[in-house]
């Protein structure tokens, strides 16, 4: 029988339930999706209710598996998600979809007598994201569902409920809060004041690493407070480095580059950059850089494989060429990409008409991509500091045009490949550790 740590892991598309045993490899994983159902203004959101349900069922499976004992869980979620409950700890309205609308005009006297929408989103590490920021969620519900909101007696984000579900317990942990919720001063590392003004009184966070001891179908489980999930990914590689300074480089839809070591407060530059900030388990910032640079290198691929007449697939089997590498940033064109940030990236098929071979074109257009990111690195980067360490996690980490344009745009630096599947799943199970 094989002690074991569940995390369950549950991301927009696909909820999982990952296995972990004392060596921390997978032992079991299951997946499952489940269709959005309709908040109460008729806008798709999760079905909260199918999902605690698989949960607990999950759960009992695995207590009944003879193979397995299960000694503690723990949650990943996506963030920007909150669950509020009444008096009684009952759930009182839906999981509203962080893509819901929000006109953001209607909280200019917020961000006015907070400071102004830049010092208010500097201090809080908030870019003004709408729904994407709890802290606005709150307000909206405050506003906008005045019954409902007299009933509300705590408010858990989505990790916190997900441990609740099983403990009963009213948690926050400092992933939660300090991922661009507008609820966290980055100066003081405390709560903003807004809070209490509007008399919002949320739980304390607490150290990732703890965990309540909790009974279960008759088995006593340590059952943590659970985590945002790009803050749990960078979990697994401060445990490898034990202490020595990197960056991890999350690449997917956004490439987000992530520096832990980072003590600088976050800049308005910085802010109107795309940068902003996460934080630890262990309330440690985390200076970021948020790029939707995974979104254009995809939307370009058919284009791409049109224009030349070749397979949408090709660019996988392309050779690596430092020549040309070289020469490309050589000539430092511009041709693919603007200025300053890019957002809701549609493909320019006429810009295709600079090149004569689909190999250039991809060339180009991956060191545009680079680029990007090296400045995004540099932006998060403190100034008495050099990072040395790039891990690369998800889609780009077996691109060798992508990694060969990092080397030669940043001296001195060592890529190194993240052979994690489930970093997210992982670093919460590290979190879990000493009740093994």
């Amino acid at each position: 029988m094989k002690n074991v740590i569940a995390v369950i892991d549950i991301g927009k598309t696909n909820k999982k339930i990952f296995l972990f045993d004392e060596k921390f490899d997978v032992c079991l994983q299951n997946s499952t999706k489940f269709k959005e159902v309709l908040d109460d203004d008729g806008f798709p959101c999760d079905d909260l209710e199918s999902i605690e349900n698989w949960i607990l069922e999950q759960i009992k499976q695995v207590q009944n598996n003879p193979d397995f004992h299960l000694k503690a869980i723990n949650f990943s979620t996506h963030g920007a998600s909150l669950v509020y409950l009444d008096k009684q700890g009952n759930r009182i309205a839906p999981l509203y979809n962080y893509l819901k609308p929000l006109d953001i005009k209607n909280y200019d006297d917020f961000y006015k007598s907070n400071g102004g929408v830049e010092e208010f989103s500097r201090t809080t590490a908030s870019p003004s994201y709408g729904m994407l920021n709890t802290g606005l969620q709150m307000q909206w519900m405050q506003k906008d569902k005045p019954e409902v909101w007299k009933n509300v007696e705590s408010i858990l984000h989505y990790p916190q409920y997900l441990s609740y579900l099983i403990t009963k317990e009213i948690t926050a942990d400092f992933t939660s809060v300090g991922a661009h919720t507008a609820t966290w001063n980055f100066d003081k590392m405390e709560y903003h004041p807004w809070l209490k003004a509007a008399n919002i009184n949320l739980p304390e966070p607490v150290n990732g690493e703890k965990a309540i001891s909790t009974e279960i179908n008759g088995q006593q489980v340590a059952v943590g407070s659970g985590l945002h999930d790009s803050s749990s990914s960078i979990i697994p590689i401060l445990e490898k480095e034990k202490g020595n300074d990197f960056v991890l480089l999350s690449t997917g839809t956004w490439i987000i580059a992530m520096n832990p070591f980072s003590t600088e407060t976050l800049t308005q530059h910085q802010l109107t950059s795309n940068c902003l900030c996460f934080m630890t388990p262990k309330k440690q910032q985390v200076k970021s850089s948020m790029q939707f640079l995974g979104r254009i290198h995809e939307v370009y691929l058919d284009p791409l494989s049109a224009y030349f007449n070749v397979h949408v697939d090709k660019h996988l089997n392309l050779p690596l060429d430092e020549k040309l590498c070289q020469e490309l940033i050589a000539e430092n064109a511009q041709i693919f990409l603007a200025d300053g940030i890019d957002t809701n990236f549609e493909a320019n098929e006429e810009l295709l008409k600079h090149f004569g071979y689909y190999q250039t074109a991809y060339y180009q257009l991956t060191f545009e991509i680079a680029k990007k990111v090296i400045a995004g690195i540099n932006l998060i980067t403190d100034k008495d500091k050099s990072i040395k360490n790039i891990y690369i996690s998800g889609g780009f980490n077996k691109n060798r045009i992508f990694i060969k344009y990092l080397t030669l745009l940043k001296k001195g630096i060592v890529i190194k490949i993240s052979e994690c599947k489930n970093e997210s799943a992982l670093g919460a199970a590290l979190m879990m550790k000493s009740y093994l």
